[in-house]
């Protein structure tokens, strides 16, 4: 059942805290699924996910194209899908912003010139953690 990111429990947001990877599921021209591992962010005040990647890459290129995303993090028989309208953004604050999230969750980052973000807007949640 879908629910929305005010219902989530504070055991998943922990969940969506922990350093985890997950799958970004975007669709390509024929409308067949794009799904390649990435680490993100979840802002739950802003229902949020924040995915850095470069510019240029499939997966921009697909969101481009139709924005509906889902991003899904699992840990055995735990997981949670965050499902939302997608968009790339290649402003260097919001850059700057997305990359500093994700270097408190993961790890620092390499500098990177073609670096865009890509910020869903949840508006789906399925699963359970």
């Amino acid at each position: 059942m879908a629910r929305r990111t005010s219902d989530l429990t504070e055991t998943e947001l922990d969940f969506l805290r922990e350093r985890q990877l997950a799958t970004l599921t975007t669709l390509r021209a024929d409308r067949s699924p794009h799904t390649v591992a990435i680490a993100f962010t979840f802002e739950p005040e802003s229902a949020t996910v924040r995915i850095i990647t470069s510019d240029g890459s499939q997966k921009v290129h697909n969101l481009e194209r139709n924005p509906r995303v889902a991003v899904c993090q699992m840990d055995g028989a735990r997981w949670l899908t965050l499902e939302g309208p997608g968009a790339v953004h290649r402003d260097p604050a919001r850059v700057a912003h997305a990359v500093a999230l994700y270097e408190v969750r993961y790890r620092p980052v390499k500098e990177n010139p073609k670096r865009v973000v890509i910020e869903v807007a949840v508006d789906r949640v399925m699963g359970r953690a």
